[in-house]
């Protein structure tokens, strides 16, 4: 039963906030400390999110919560809360629990009560969100799939960031920052200025070893660089696409590769998963049948090293894959802002995407793209605007003849008013949507921006190569043209 008005949400920060993340020394003792503190924040972890489930589960078990939900409007918000403060399902409980599991389990001098507090927030979110039906049951965490990060609250207490002396200070550990050359990057140097707000520890395996970075939330907006500066009301289509992303303003037009740079190695990774089927083949028999298929309900319980080896080895090349992701992304969403903060693209289905195109879609992910472009957008004090895209049919519609034409996804080429007998004026489909989306206003179409627009984009489209005029061969065969998208925005 999803019941959203029965539980506080979580607070947001009232204030601008953004992440500047710096690498840290960390000495084999320290380490060694580390990981210790890891171990118990797994079990805090554990213990807060058992005790959340408990609650949850108490709760609806309840007579009170099956009365509530035969109630409407504010009688079943009210009987809802009541049933909620009764089973004291909420963030300040859970962290109250988890303040007395730390303080009897003798780890005050592991984990301060603002890492033990966010630790219970996250472990009651996840509960949470399990209560609204928006994710599974939440899992417990192990010792070889322990917590992530530890963060905390303010920067006056528990972990620390110490500016004067460039260190991170956390209950007796002393963790050295690895600052870049001086003067090096003048991003950095501006965002450190900026006040900071609280601190968090984060790990993550490089290359087969830990390493260790802590990230800085800062006040305020992120400091923009010279080269990323970017128009100021300029409006800006967008349509994406898996593999492409068609970009169209009143000063560049093109389509481009969506993220060029980025490929998955599909076939060294298979042969590492076939290497990694066959060692725990060798040391699992008792999982499998005679005819080789998997027993149902049967746990592996040997690894050998070099499954192990290989499992780093698979965990690496994705961890590659997503950096290069991510980096090839916000090159792309910083050359798109240039040309305006104002973006209009079409609000897509990714989930129906993952359906249809599986590989490329787990490949270039573009919802992080567009969250990416969006979250960008706004702090340049621009938006983007999802339009809608069963009802302006941007695939179909024609601006010229003002008519609707379906078209099969092999179709790439627009015939801008209709064929002719003698001529026909081509636009590539998707950057002409592109230019559709440009012109919408308030998820309609306009004539007259379209006309007002269009010679000025017809011209950038023309200099690109994706707008043609064609002759019609003799016999009325029209021969489309082909060309490969581009790789860089050309601003």
């Amino acid at each position: 039963m999803k019941t959203r008005e029965t539980y506080k949400k979580v607070k947001r920060a009232k204030t601008p906030t953004f992440i500047v993340e710096l690498p840290v020394s960390v000495s084999q003792e320290t380490e060694r400390q580390l990981t210790a503190r890891l171990l118990a924040g797994t079990r805090l972890y554990n213990a807060a999110l058992g005790e959340a489930l408990r609650r949850l589960d108490l709760m609806r078990e309840s007579k009170d919560w099956q009365a509530a939900r035969k109630l409407k409007g504010k009688q079943r918000t009210d009987a809802f809360r009541s049933v909620v403060k009764k089973f004291e399902l909420t963030s300040a409980s859970v962290s109250a629990f988890a303040t007395r599991c730390k303080n009897e389990a003798g780890w005050k001098s592991r984990l301060s009560a603002n890492e033990t507090q966010r630790i219970a927030e996250t472990a009651f979110a996840a509960a949470e969100q399990h209560s609204y039906g928006k994710r599974g049951r939440p899992r417990f965490k192990s010792a070889k799939r322990p917590l992530k990060s530890f963060s905390g609250k303010t920067n006056k207490a528990g972990i620390r960031y110490r500016p004067e002396l460039g260190i991170v200070e956390w209950a007796g550990l002393i963790l050295p920052i690895q600052y870049p050359p001086a003067g090096k990057d003048r991003w950095l140097d501006e965002a450190l200025k900026a006040k900071t707000k609280f601190c968090r520890l984060v790990w993550r395996n490089v290359k087969g070893k830990r390493r260790w970075y802590v990230q800085l939330a800062q006040a305020g907006l992120s400091p923009a660089k010279e080269k990323n500066s970017t128009l100021p009301n300029n409006e800006v289509g967008l349509d994406v696409g898996p593999s492409s992303v068609a970009v169209v303003s009143e000063t560049a037009s093109d389509l481009l590769a969506f993220c060029p740079t980025i490929e998955q190695p599909w076939k060294e990774i298979r042969t590492l998963q076939w290497a990694m089927d066959r060692s725990r083949r060798a040391t699992n028999p008792h999982c499998y049948n005679e005819n080789g298929t998997w027993k149902k309900c049967a746990k592996v319980k040997v690894v050998s090293k070099n499954y192990l080896a290989l499992k780093q080895a698979v965990a690496e090349l994705e961890r590659k894959l997503a950096a290069e992701r991510k980096r090839s992304q916000g090159q792309l969403v910083n050359d798109v802002l240039r040309l305006g903060n104002i973006i209009k693209t079409k609000k897509l289905s990714y989930k129906a995407w993952q359906k249809l195109y599986g590989k490329s879609i787990k490949t270039k992910a573009p919802a992080t793209f567009i969250a990416g472009l969006k979250r960008k957008a706004e702090s340049a004090g621009g938006q983007l605007i999802e339009l809608n895209t069963q009802r302006l049919k941007m695939s179909q519609y024609d601006h010229v003849s003002g008519e609707y034409t379906k078209k099969t996804l092999s179709e790439r080429w627009h015939f801008l008013g209709g064929k002719t007998s003698e001529s026909a004026l081509l636009v590539q489909r998707d950057c002409y949507s592109a230019f559709l989306a440009l012109c919408v206003i308030e998820n309609e179409h306009q004539p007259s921006q379209l006309h007002a627009r269009w010679p000025v984009v017809k011209q950038l489209l023309e200099q690109a190569g994706w707008c043609r005029q064609i002759e019609v061969a003799n016999g009325g065969t029209i021969v489309l043209p082909t060309a490969k998208p581009s790789e860089r925005l050309a601003c």
